[in-house]
């Protein structure tokens, strides 16, 4: 009978010790993130740039791919933490509009963006969107764009009416279209897609933005992250961060090349150990 007590006390203490382990253990994480992504080169880029980052500061972090519309529902109704990317005031305000008074904008972390239609450069008769009209045989009366829904897409919709343009705007993917744009440069064909700045596209090909005299692209905004209503209590160390966070074109530039070259995990951990003096400026 003493030696089954003995046993069962020695179970109790190994247990609280069990327990105590597992509560420090908890303890030390400081909280999950969860992240609403686009599958997007810059949006991919930023999002695991984060994760690495914060992860180093004992968050963990979750990232969590979504349609552009699930991305702003999902931070309005509190279901995701963070966005990193919404253009404002032009290319994202309808879902601005929406969704404004239940959600967090933050401030603006790259400024000057751009979006359009792009053909290579060699294409030299085409220099406007107007001269689409007169190149749609050797185009197959195609402009390959990326996911339905999205801002772009939309206002490349609006674009063709405006100025005229007998095209089919091929729905696919970002993926999906840098195939295209690869292939028929490749064979140095023509070809025409919906792009934006930043990419990586545009240092890794030799392409051009077409002129939209009517000005149906608009001006260009800057990106901003969004947070659901009371993230910035919740977790002020990393608002507060987020706040801080800018990048310029060649920081990004070269954040979204290490990804291309590697893969997100990877790319984003040599980008994070090579600019801890500007990460540092953010976490401050």
């Amino acid at each position: 009978m003493k030696k089954k007590t003995m046993t069962l006390a020695s179970m109790t203490i190994a247990a609280g010790m069990l327990l105590g382990a597992c509560s420090e253990e908890t303890s030390s994480s400081k909280g999950e993130l969860e992240f609403a992504i686009n599958n997007w080169a810059e949006n991919v880029a930023v999002s695991n740039m984060w994760k690495v980052v914060l992860e180093e500061k004992g968050y963990e972090v979750k990232l969590t791919e979504l349609e552009k519309a699930g991305v702003w529902t999902s931070v309005a109704e509190g279901d995701v933490d963070i966005a990193p990317e919404a253009w404002l005031p032009f290319t994202d305000e309808p879902f601005y509009k929406e969704y404004k008074d239940s959600i967090i904008t933050g401030d603006s972390w790259y400024e000057g963006t751009g979006l359009g239609i792009a053909v290579p450069t060699y294409m030299s008769e085409v220099t406007t969107l107007e001269d689409l009209s007169n190149v749609s045989s050797e185009l197959d009366g195609k402009i390959f764009g990326i996911e339905a829904g999205t801002s772009l897409m939309d206002i490349s919709g609006t674009m063709l009416e405006e100025y005229n343009l007998d095209y089919e705007l091929v729905q696919s993917s970002e993926p999906a279209m840098i195939t295209e744009l690869k292939k028929a440069m490749d064979d140095e064909s023509p070809v025409a897609v919906t792009l934006w700045n930043p990419h990586w596209a545009f240092a890794e090909y030799d392409i051009k933005y077409l002129e939209d005299p009517k000005g149906v692209y608009g001006e260009p905004d800057n990106i901003h992250y969004l947070a659901r209503e009371g993230f910035d209590k919740d977790y002020p160390e990393v608002f507060d961060a987020f706040e801080a966070w800018e990048l310029n074109d060649d920081q990004l530039g070269t954040l979204m090349k290490y990804i291309e070259d590697s893969s997100p995990e990877e790319g984003a951990k040599k980008w994070v150990e090579e600019n801890q003096d500007l990460i540092t400026s953010w976490m401050e």
